[in-house]
């Protein structure tokens, strides 16, 4: 090597970590490299989650006409084993295995059924539409496929970002994890913005035939990208997955867990804050197209915001956490963020100032994941050390369900007072701003929940 590209070389190296985002999370115990190769689990999750909810919501409504009612139940059916997680962390905690691993056997197990759903969805989806060949199949083999592939697809990833995260935890030390809670959490981000791009540029002249060409790639990329994550990441040791060790049940781990270190005040902090954040996901778009005039362009790119504004809030939670804070704080700064986020998109309207609106958005994404950050990585520092699958479990299912049902009852909330005052004008607005005034609340709610946390914890370090 000669000497200019030695020396390249060790600049690039003494840069990275000031400057590449997360470069040190990396631990001697965890290199980079090896890191990266784990978060590959969170770039499946990230796909996963944009075919179901963006690709898969536009293509059956739009391309293959089938009922908007349906199309949400549908999309709502991986909701249903949000709840296990719990269990599903319990028993990556307390696997019984000859072979003495704990957390592999969950993720292929995960990984497997999710392949299998996807492999199944695209012909179920061709069937329940009457397309092509499958015009005359029974309408009902349709439904009963697609529901069978959408809570196939949901089971498996559930399964498998609970274990990952759990295995996360089980391979970084301490002080590293705040860091590794925001890659994780970053390369998720890089998975749906990844995944959207490939599957619109796909999709972009529909065919049935591109469609099963793409959900069946799907299957194919989330095989391969959760084996890649999981080679060589966790140590075999049988004795302590020895047979004769005795095995609790879940009622009496989850007892445990739920009496100790006010977990369920965490818990509930946790789902209000989550329902608060989550409850605008489907009406900031139409938000700005019908009570802003907004262009289509223009709505689409308050996606970015969000997403822009999370990436920039895991980024600096990452870094203020690393240095004692207590993450209970951040959680509540992400709350007083997200205040003054939903106060600028309700004053946009009678402002008439999008980019009042824009701001209001960025806002609301820095906030959130602020909030996301600080209560997870609170989990896996308060998690005990047998118990940290049942902790992420418990931190998920409370997560993903929050977020779920705030999501409709935002829907259902909008059409309901825009109904009551007038589907235009000043009936329109109200449906809105009612939503973003009852996030408001949750957010102060959540607040005043994770009080009594932050005045025993008080913060070790000063945000910098």
């Amino acid at each position: 090597m000669n000497p200019l590209t030695s020396k390249i070389i060790h600049g690039w190296a003494s840069l990275g970590p000031k400057f590449l985002p997360f470069a040190d999370a990396a631990t001697p115990e965890m290199p980079l490299s090896r890191l990266l190769r784990l978060s590959l689990f969170q770039v499946s999750v990230g796909m996963a989650m944009v075919l179901l909810i963006g690709t898969l919501n536009r293509v059956m409504i739009v391309e293959l006409a089938v009922p908007a009612s349906l199309v949400a139940i549908m999309l709502s059916l991986p909701l249903v084993f949000a709840p296990f997680r719990a269990l599903i962390g319990f028993r990556s905690d307390t696997h019984r295995s000859f072979l003495g691993w704990r957390r592999v056997p969950f993720m292929w197990q995960g990984t497997l059924i999710q392949f299998g759903g996807l492999a199944i969805m695209p012909f179920a989806l061709l069937v329940l539409a009457g397309e092509g060949e499958a015009l005359d199949a029974p309408r009902w083999i349709g439904l009963a496929g697609a529901g069978l592939a959408f809570l196939m697809v949901g089971a498996g990833l559930h399964t498998v970002q609970t274990v990952g995260l759990a295995l996360a935890t089980d391979l970084a030390p301490p002080e590293a994890q705040p860091k590794i809670v925001g890659l994780m959490y970053v390369m998720l981000l890089v998975g749906m913005i990844v995944s959207a791009v490939v599957f619109g540029a796909l999709l972009s002249d529909f065919t049935p035939g591109k469609l099963i060409q793409v959900i069946q790639a799907s299957a194919v990329v989330t095989l391969v990208l959760n084996v890649i994550a999981l080679w060589k990441q966790e140590a075999r040791n049988p004795a302590r997955t020895a047979f004769h060790l005795p095995q609790p049940s879940f009622r009496e781990s989850w007892g445990s867990f739920i009496e100790g270190d006010q977990a369920l005040r965490r818990l509930m902090a946790l789902g209000l804050g989550t329902a608060a954040f989550s409850m605008q996901d489907v009406l900031l778009e139409p938000y700005g197209g019908q009570i802003l005039g907004l262009t289509v362009s223009a709505t689409t790119t308050l996606t970015a915001s969000l997403a822009l504004g999370g990436l920039i809030g895991f980024s600096y939670a990452s870094r203020v956490l690393s240095r004692g804070v207590d993450p209970f704080r951040m959680a509540s700064f992400g709350v007083g963020f997200g205040v003054p986020g939903f106060a600028l998109v309700i004053l946009a309207a009678p402002l008439h100032m999008p980019l009042l609106f824009g701001l209001g958005v960025l806002l609301i994404g820095f906030g959130g994941g602020l909030f996301s950050h600080g209560t997870l990585t609170a989990t896996m520092n308060l998690a005990p050390r047998d118990q940290v699958g049942l902790a992420l479990g418990a931190w998920g299912a409370v997560q993903a369900t929050a977020a779920g049902v705030a999501m409709a009852l935002g829907g259902v909330i909008r059409d309901v007072v825009t109904g009551w005052a007038g589907p235009k004008g000043t009936g329109a607005l109200l449906g809105y701003a009612s939503v973003y005034v009852i996030e408001i609340a949750l957010l102060l709610a959540a607040l005043l929940v994770m009080m009594p946390l932050l005045r025993r914890r008080g913060a070790t370090a000063q945000v910098v």
